[in-house]
């Protein structure tokens, strides 16, 4: 496909990390930059450093990506101050663990252009690799899905998945609360149910992250239903 003549379009990869040096520069590696700038993308990575204090950042700049800075903790606020510095038209996300295939993102563009859908997220279930996810958080992860599904009528079948691919106009919309794990949860519900954007849910291959998981699980699954629950009542 030659570009030339034609006005880029553009695409940012956000990704928060904390303290994933030995999994951050893999996974910017894996991002398929040319083939995106082929399909007409000019890519910006940009990487939010929340407040890691080993080489995660110094490796992400290394790695060619732009690093922001947010040394106050919290998954949701990462995300929010990335979305805020993201260029993009089309957003996408995933995780500096290398659990994610960053591999597939032109798929998953060609997915959200093809069905003209505003808000594509990913199903880590349809494919995952033995030793990706332990049984504990299997049935954690079920039981919040399910949940989502009674509360607010949508069917996903993984209500916890962090790689996301959306189209930037869509923020607007959205009321985004969450600074910490529940933000992925509420945003798909802002934007699936609140919003009512054109969603779909795809699959995706899931592997074993690379160093240490930073949050308590059962802190991490209680909070996000007690969240589920409270998103029910007030927005």
């Amino acid at each position: 496909m030659d570009n030339k003549g034609c006005e880029m379009k553009k695409i940012s990869i956000v990704m928060p990390a904390l303290n994933e040096e030995e999994g951050i520069a893999k996974t910017i590696q894996a991002i398929p930059k040319g083939e995106l700038e082929m399909m007409g993308y000019e890519v910006q990575i940009l990487v939010v450093d929340n407040g890691s204090h080993d080489g995660t950042g110094e490796l992400a700049r290394k790695g060619g990506a732009e690093v922001i800075l947010e040394p106050p903790r919290g998954y949701g606020r990462a995300y929010k101050t990335g979305f805020a510095q993201a260029k993009g038209d089309i957003i996408a996300t995933a995780d500096a663990d290398s659990t994610y295939p960053v591999k597939d993102i032109p798929r998953l563009v060609k997915i959200l252009e093809e069905g003209s859908l505003d808000f594509l997220t990913t199903n880590r279930f349809a494919s995952m690799a033995k030793d990706a996810m332990s049984f504990r958080n299997k049935v954690g992860n079920t039981i919040l899905s399910l949940t989502m599904r009674t509360l607010f009528g949508l069917n996903i079948k993984d209500s916890q998945s962090g790689m996301w691919v959306f189209r930037r106009s869509i923020l607007d919309k959205l009321v985004l609360k969450s600074n910490n794990m529940p933000l992925s949860q509420e945003l798909k519900i802002e934007a699936c149910h609140f919003a009512k954007c054109r969603c779909r849910e795809a699959p995706i291959q899931y592997a074993p992250r690379l160093g240490k998981p930073k949050e308590s699980a059962w802190k991490v699954g209680w909070g996000n239903l007690l969240h589920l629950i409270k998103k029910r009542i007030v927005r």
